[in-house]
Formats: structure tokens, C-alpha cells, sequence
């Protein structure tokens, strides 16, 4: 709950320090005084926007800090997952907004953001005011009240992490679809491209061998030629150079067993004729194995041609990289094959999925109901209690799409009148019945509601007598289960409180100030006798006071 709350530098509060005890703290003060002043700052603490004209002293920050006794609320969970220091009976929540408007926020003097500020106070503390009637008609929050009655939090947790994750699957189900397509348009024309090339069936540096190849035939004639010229020259019939290495080997071999100078250049003839000879039979075997072959020559030009025609298409200038391309294709191809076995796997995970959603969205469809039924039974005679006597309420359920909260729609139908049709709040509830029967409403689902504190707002604007002191009596059941904090201008509702805080205007040399006084219980007296006669205080007043405080004991 909440037990104290500090501000300073922020509109009227120079600085203030509230303290705050459990049950039903019931708040009063002249119009004007500063009631919505210190609103205001404790909804800063719940992650509002914070606004620079709200800076008292330009030269000086805002500081509102709230303490919170949590010890009783299984909180420690979140602030691991949040990475928040624990403490474990207090929490301590701190905003703080300069001149310029820039703000900071520090939850157990670690800074957090507005998100998480706002997520982790909603679990600390419900402010319900006369806008928050406005809820009333919104679908959202009357699936809420429903998943606060059936204590579906854990439920709703569960599904919406499911959700999630259909939801996921479907996003990429539908890219990977959608790039499925985008492929696919391309399908025929690569598939037509690769024909091309399986067609060809080319080979790593294919084109280079099949040139060498073209010329050796384009020029067989004039290659033999040559050939036998050499061949001819090297060991012809006639003063063939094998010949005459021959006899030079010989006069050599005579000559140096006489001179010793020419020693061995025997051996180094023997060796040239041995090298010639190896040439001469080289020459000789490519020589007979060269044919002019007119249909080879048209079959590689004829393949040199296609090869030349498939590079100019795509840019290259070798075999080499047309095989690059080649290879491209083929892996745009495993692609599109690859994406369609993924949509496949994807769509029976999205399948599977479904139904876990189905199911799980199923059980709050069925506890929303039964919570309906409990709800539609509590809330007539705590409305009835309230002036509405003629009440009449329903709980209209449709079937939806699945969505964050499941797939139910649901609609809270209202009459106020004997034989009047049921219609939805918005179309036939004034502004006070609005009023009762958010009260009405909170005090049901204060019951199941695992908050520490809840703050009402000048709810009961537009009420008196019985009805007043019935608000008073609703506020007083909700105090004896979770904090209550009451803005309120009814003395009748103020003689159900067990705490009294009065806010009140002083002024000093220079400005005007908001303050807040604690009232004992003879303060208290008064307060309610001047709620009740205005400002001048009489003794009638005061038994008035008294009496009324009295009953309510």
C-alpha cells in the first residue's frame, strides 16, 4: 500500500510529505485548495506526462517520491526479470522533471523508463476518477472487469505469450510467401537458362582446350608440313643432321684418345643425337597422328560458337565464369525449392499453433462466462443499493478473431427504467448513474483484486443522502481488503473514513501554498460538521457530525 508520498517545487507545493496508514483515508479541502494538485504529482509517479509549467521554482527540479509497503504482494519476480534492486518491504518510486520539462524516473534509486514505470505502478496503485467513468463503455475495459472477477491473470498471461508467438509465425509464413512469389516469377526464366546450360554441358577451362584444338585443324595441311620438313632434315636419307652428328661423334671419339683437350666431348655428341633422335621420333608420332578431319573442325567451331553466344548473353568472356553463372542459377533454383519445404514446415507450425491458441483462447471464453453470470448477480443489488433500483444488466458475448485478449467481444447492456430496452452504457446511462455503477463496479472486482491501493477520485459528485452514505458504506467494504484513498466533498461519505487528511490553502509574504493536515479525531468532527453546514460551524453541526460519524461505527 501506500505510505508516503513526497512532493516538492511542483505548483502550488513548495514541499510536502503525506503519510498514509491502511483501511479508508477519506480526503477533503475547499475547492481550489490543491486536491488535484497533489493528484496530479501522484500521477506523475504512475508514468503521466509530465509538464514544465508544473515547475514552481525554474531553478529547481520537481521531485515527487512515493513509498510503497509491498510486502504482501509477491512482487520479487518482476523486479528480477526487470533487473530492478528488490527490496523486500518497501518500494520506492521517484520522478523527477526539470524546468525544460525533461524527466527522469527511479525506482529503488535505479532509473527506469516511462514504460516500465507506468507497467510496474499499475500493479501498486488504481486511481479511479470521475474521466475513468469514460472506461465504462469501452470494450477493453469491460473484458478486464470480467478477467478481474474469473482471476484470469495467469490465464491471460499464458495466452497472450502464445498469441505472440501465432502471430509470429503468421508474419513469417506471409514473407516467406510473399518472397516465394516474387521468386516464382522468376522460375521459368531461370529454369529456361539453366536448359541452356545443362545443354551445353560445359567443362573448367573448356573454351581455352577447344581453341588450341580449332587452330591445330584449321592449319593441319600446313602443321605436316612442317613436320616432315623437320622430320626430313633431322633424319632424312640424304646429309640428314643425325647423320652427320653421327660422323662428327665418331671423328670426336678417334681424335681425343690422342688429345686429351677434346676429352669427353664424345659422350656430350652421343648425347645431342640422343635428344635429336627423341625429337625426331616425337615429330614423327604427331605427325601420324594428325588428321585433316573437316567434321571435327565444324563440331568444336561449331561448339566454340555456342560457348562465345552464351558468354556475350551473360556478360563473361571465359567458360569459367559462365559456370559461375551456371552455379547462380542453380542456387536461385534450391531456393525456391527450400522456401516452398519452409512454407510447408511453417504452415504446420502455424497450424499446430492455432489450435494451442484455439484452446487456450477457449478456457477464458469459459470462465469469462461464468465470471459474467457471478458478476451480472453481484452488481444489480450493489447498483440498486446505489438509487438504481429498476436496474436491469446483461452480458452480451460474440465470437472474434484472436487477438491480444483472446477471441471474445463483449458488451455490458444497461436499463435504468421498468420495460426499457437493454442497451449498451454509453446509450442510455447519465453521467451519475455512470458514476454509481463504476463504483459499483470497483467494489466487485476490489474483491479478487490484487492491488495494493485504489483512489477515488470525487466519484460521488452528483449524489446525496441515502445514496451518499451507501457510496460511503461500498468505499468502507472495499477499505477492509485493499487501501482506499477518497477525494470527496460528502459528508457522508467522509464519517465512513478511518483516517482524515484535510488539504487546505495558507498564504504567506509572498505566495500561496498548499498544505495538508492530518485531523485527529476532534478535527475530523469538525470538518465533516463544516461539510455539512458550510463555513460557519455551529454546534448543531457538530452533533450532527458526531451522530452521523457515530452510525457508521
Amino acid at each position: 500500500m501506500l505510505t508516503r508520498l513526497y512532493i516538492s517545487n511542483y505548483a502550488l507545493i513548495d514541499e510536502l510529505e503525506i503519510r498514509f496508514d491502511d483501511g479508508l483515508t477519506i480526503i477533503t479541502g475547499e475547492t481550489g485548495a490543491g486536491k488535484s494538485i497533489i493528484l496530479g504529482a501522484l500521477s506523475l509517479i504512475l508514468g503521466e506526462r509530465a509538464e514544465s509549467r508544473s515547475v514552481r521554482n525554474p531553478e529547481n527540479k520537481v521531485v515527487v517520491e512515493a513509498s510503497f509497503d509491498i510486502a504482501a504482494y509477491d512482487l520479487e519476480s518482476y523486479f528480477t526479470v526487470n533487473e530492478i534492486d528488490f527490496w523486500e518491504h518497501e518500494c520506492i518510486v521517484r520522478r523527477e522533471i526539470s524546468a525544460t520539462g525533461r524527466s527522469r524516473a527511479f525506482v529503488n534509486d535505479s532509473p527506469v523508463n516511462i514504460s516500465l514505470l507506468k507497467e510496474l505502478t499499475s500493479r501498486l496503485v488504481d486511481i479511479h476518477s470521475q474521466h475513468s467513468n469514460m472506461l465504462l463503455s469501452k470494450p477493453a475495459f469491460q473484458l478486464s472487469v470480467l478477467d478481474s472477477i474469473a482471476a484470469n491473470k495467469d490465464a491471460a498471461s499464458q495466452y497472450n505469450v502464445e498469441y505472440i508467438c501465432y502471430k509470429n509465425l503468421q508474419k513469417q509464413l506471409a514473407e516467406q510467401q510473399e518472397n516465394l512469389e516474387k521468386t516464382k516469377a522468376e522460375e521459368d526464366y531461370i529454369r529456361f537458362q539453366l536448359t541452356q546450360f545443362e545443354d551445353l554441358k560445359l567443362a573448367e577451362d573448356e573454351d581455352v582446350e577447344l581453341e588450341n584444338l580449332q587452330k591445330k585443324l584449321s592449319n593441319v595441311s600446313e602443321i605436316k608440313q612442317n613436320l616432315w620438313m623437320i622430320s626430313s632434315v633431322l633424319n632424312g636419307e640424304d646429309n640428314s643432321v643425325l647423320g652427320q652428328l653421327s660422323t662428327i661423334a665418331q671423328r670426336i671419339q678417334a681424335t681425343e684418345r690422342n688429345l686429351s683437350e677434346i676429352e669427353g666431348m664424345s659422350e656430350r655428341a652421343q648425347a645431342v643425337m640422343v635428344e635429336l633422335k627423341d625429337i625426331a621420333q616425337s615429330i614423327a608420332y604427331v605427325d601420324d597422328s594428325l588428321v585433316d578431319d573437316p567434321r571435327q573442325l565444324e563440331y568444336v567451331e561449331s561448339r566454340l560458337n555456342a560457348i562465345y553466344e552464351l558468354e556475350r548473353k551473360h556478360s563473361v568472356s571465359t567458360v569459367n565464369e559462365l559456370l559461375e553463372v551456371q552455379r547462380t542459377y542453380e542456387q536461385k533454383l534450391s531456393l525456391i525449392n527450400c522456401s516452398e519445404d519452409q512454407i510447408a514446415e511453417l504452415q504446420k507450425l502455424l497450424e499446430a499453433q492455432k489450435a494451442k491458441v484455439k484452446a487456450l483462447a477457449a478456457t477464458l471464453t469459459k470462465t469469462r462466462k461464468a465470471a459474467a453470470q457471478k458478476f451480472v448477480t453481484e452488481l444489480k443489488p450493489l447498483a440498486q443499493a446505489l438509487g438504481m433500483k429498476n436496474l436491469a444488466f446483461d452480458i452480451q458475448f460474440s465470437a472474434t478473431d484472436f487477438t491480444p485478449s483472446g477471441a471474445d467481444a463483449v458488451e455490458f447492456l444497461f436499463a435504468f427504467n421498468k420495460n426499457q430496452a437493454l442497451l449498451p452504457v454509453k446509450d442510455t446511462a447519465s453521467g451519475g448513474e455512470i458514476s454509481r455503477l463504476m463504483l459499483s463496479i470497483k467494489s466487485i472486482i476490489a474483491r479478487s483484486m490484487n492491488l495494493p491501493t485504489i483512489i477515488f477520485d470525487e466519484v460521488d459528485t452528483g449524489v446525496s443522502g441515502d445514496v451518499a452514505n451507501k457510496i460511503g458504506e461500498m468505499m468502507g467494504d472495499i477499505a477492509t481488503r485493499i487501501q482506499v484513498l477518497a477525494i470527496t466533498h460528502l459528508p457522508q461519505v467522509a464519517a465512513h473514513g478511518s483516517h482524515h487528511l484535510m488539504v487546505y490553502k495558507a498564504d504567506d509574504a509572498n505566495t500561496t501554498l498548499t498544505h495538508v493536515k492530518a485531523l485527529n479525531e476532534q478535527e475530523h468532527v469538525l470538518e465533516i460538521a463544516r461539510m455539512l453546514s458550510g463555513k460557519d460551524v455551529n454546534q448543531a453541526a457538530i452533533d450532527n457530525a458526531k451522530s452521523l460519524i457515530e452510525s457508521k461505527k
